[in-house]
């Protein structure tokens, strides 16, 4: 099969999307697939993967709490259309499809059996209501439609009633396995708490900061490890912080490396998300769970698909400072409710595998082009009388 995965956003900038797309290539090629990646991109055409077209440039936008790194280029529209022609793919997957341009340009010109993936969850959507009846037409053009999550499909299925699947997202179970070491510079006998993600406000960090030093005060060997793609300007308003109030064993690292973030995991004894909306699953809560580490998160709409609260982890009110504290100071207190919440989630976690998850997907794939296959022969049949 000829497959075309198709992203909004910033290719290879770092993203749940971009690396849900970028391990759905991976897993699709080795069952003997044939995949392009369709995206823009701030990186050169000639540092990415032969098989990336890179279509546009970037332009930062502010979106639901966060920054989203699309293209808005007019160019798209004739390269778009060069491409699918050339190409003649069977399949093209449109991750988030109604996101400006690029994949409202590409189910403008597809002429094949098309699949959209929502990803994205919100409490409400004003691009959506305000754009429904042009974005309607779009979404007749999707043959299929994938929500990550039961979150994800209320929001869109909310404004644009039909027939869902819902598929998660996945985890590479092996790149978190046993086999995985910790980092020797904070395996020093202190308790760490890890925090791993943006300084957008979505992100709720500013509350675990807030509430870490209730969690010191009862545990003084208690450490926050921060990391994250976040910049020094992203993170100077919380070091003054520390600093002013003099906020002992927090450790601001940065961004990790793929091959480290799997050792800042293993490192931890508590996962925390402190999020206070806009999440449809989580990744990073799969990644804990794989991991084999108990969570600390807000008790959300789309936390609520993988954590069970006191089975794999404890949620707790977004925003919620003292919450969060009581629910950390719980589990750095008991080492047995940690290693049974963590036994839990790893169990939990096999069924959010890439294997599975990529088998689902082109299963669904091979359903609805079965269905336009017939569709299209019945028509046929009906005008040859």
């Amino acid at each position: 099969m000829k497959i075309a995965l198709v992203s909004p956003y910033d290719y290879p900038y770092p993203g749940g999307v971009t690396e849900h797309v970028q391990h759905l290539e991976r897993m699709f090629s080795e069952r003997g697939h044939e995949v392009k990646i369709i995206a823009p991109s701030s990186t050169e055409k000639d540092q990415l993967d032969e098989n990336v077209y890179k279509v546009g440039g970037i332009v930062p936008l502010p979106a639901s709490g966060s920054i989203v790194r699309i293209t808005l280029s007019p160019r798209a529209y004739r390269t778009v259309k060069r491409i699918l022609n050339d190409e003649q793919f069977d399949v093209i997957h449109c991750h988030e499809p109604l996101m400006p341009v690029l994949p409202l340009v590409v189910l403008r010109h597809s002429k094949t059996v098309n699949i959209g993936t929502f990803h994205a969850y919100r409490e409400s959507h004003i691009g959506y209501y305000y754009a429904k009846p042009i974005l309607q037409r779009f979404m007749r053009r999707l043959h299929g439609r994938i929500c990550v999550s039961a979150a994800a499909f209320e929001m869109v299925n909310r404004y644009f009633p039909g027939q869902y699947r819902i598929i998660p997202n996945g985890i590479d179970l092996e790149e978190f396995g046993d086999s995985v070491q910790p980092l020797p510079q904070f395996c020093d006998g202190k308790l760490n708490i890890l925090f791993l993600g943006r300084m957008e406000e979505r992100k709720g960090f500013r509350y675990l900061l807030n509430a870490f030093p209730a969690v010191k005060q009862q545990f003084p060997e208690a450490r926050l490890i921060v990391a994250g793609g976040y910049s020094e300007e992203d993170i100077a308003p919380f070091r003054r912080q520390v600093a002013e109030h003099k906020i002992p064993d927090v450790v601001f690292v940065g961004r990790v490396s793929a091959e480290d973030k799997p050792r800042y995991y293993r490192t931890c004894h508590v996962f925390c998300a402190p999020s206070t909306g806009f999440e449809s699953q989580g990744i990073v809560l799969l990644e804990a769970m794989a991991s084999g580490k108990p969570l600390v998160a807000s008790d959300i709409p789309g936390y609520r698909s993988v954590v069970t609260h006191g089975q794999n982890g404890l949620l707790v009110p977004p925003r919620n400072e003292i919450a969060l504290a009581a629910a950390l100071t719980r589990l750095l207190a008991s080492p047995e409710l940690r290693d049974e919440l963590g036994r839990c989630g790893r169990q939990q976690v096999q069924r959010f595998s890439w294997q599975r998850v990529a088998d689902e997907i082109l299963d669904y794939y091979e359903e609805v082009r079965h269905k336009v296959q017939r569709r299209k022969q019945l028509l046929e049949a009906l005008h040859a009388r």
